[in-house]
């Protein structure tokens, strides 16, 4: 073997020795997570260990601060006292708020605190027939008179108005055949994947001082 041949062997492995780093180093970063409990999570943390934790967001536990969400998750099947607090640097989803079901993977630091690289919520669909609902139009042609009383009112979501709970209006009503008459609308519970841009949607709640629509159910049209 001649010494040029020998010089391209030698290139050729190190790229082979590279490429094998790099496959390893992405596999390790990617290996699967432990499934815990909550309970588990919160008495054994395995500080340091990459894993996935499933449970309800704990009501009015969630805050964005500096864009970084914290909130706390309890076992709906298990003791409702006990919670892990989650932080999430990261954006959460619309479907995000009080009591839905959140799937938080990453690494328990040594405070006991779930630092989530990956968030997915989940809720189920609801669904409400609309024939007892009002018209945005019509709610709003009431005035003060129903300001503070239980009504229910349909419309279609905005577009581009969806946002995660604690982002202040949670999105905004439309009227179905008038996209120009709308209602902002304050919601903190959970929301399906399925209330997206133009869903038609039936709300119960009450009108507040604000002019703001103070939404305790929110479900699709069905």
């Amino acid at each position: 073997m001649n010494a040029k041949m020998k010089k391209r062997m030698i290139a050729v492995s190190g790229v082979i020795v590279i490429v094998l780093i790099l496959v390893l180093a992405f596999v390790g970063g990617n290996t699967a997570a432990t499934t815990l409990s909550v309970a588990e999570a919160a008495e054994n943390p395995q500080a340091g260990q990459k894993v996935q934790v499933s449970g309800n967001v704990v009501q009015d536990s969630f805050a964005t601060t500096d864009n970084v969400l914290t909130f706390k998750i309890y076992d709906p099947e298990g003791d409702p006292a006990t919670h892990l607090e989650v932080r999430y640097d990261g954006a959460a989803s619309s479907t995000f708020g009080n009591d839905v079901t959140a799937i938080c993977t990453g690494k328990i630091n040594e405070a006991g605190v779930l630092e989530c690289s990956n968030l997915v919520t989940k809720c189920p669909s609801k669904y409400e027939n609309a024939d007892n609902a009002l018209q945005v139009s019509q709610l709003l042609g009431y005035g003060n008179e129903v300001i503070g009383k239980v009504v229910k009112v349909t419309g279609t979501v905005a577009e581009g108005t969806l946002t995660a709970a604690g982002q202040g209006d949670r999105f905004v009503l439309a009227e179905s055949g008038d996209k120009s008459v709308v209602l902002p609308v304050t919601f903190d519970g959970a929301l399906s994947d399925e209330v997206t841009d133009g869903a038609t949607v039936v709300l119960t709640g009450a009108m507040t001082d604000d002019g703001k629509f103070a939404a305790t159910d929110v479900a699709l049209e069905g």
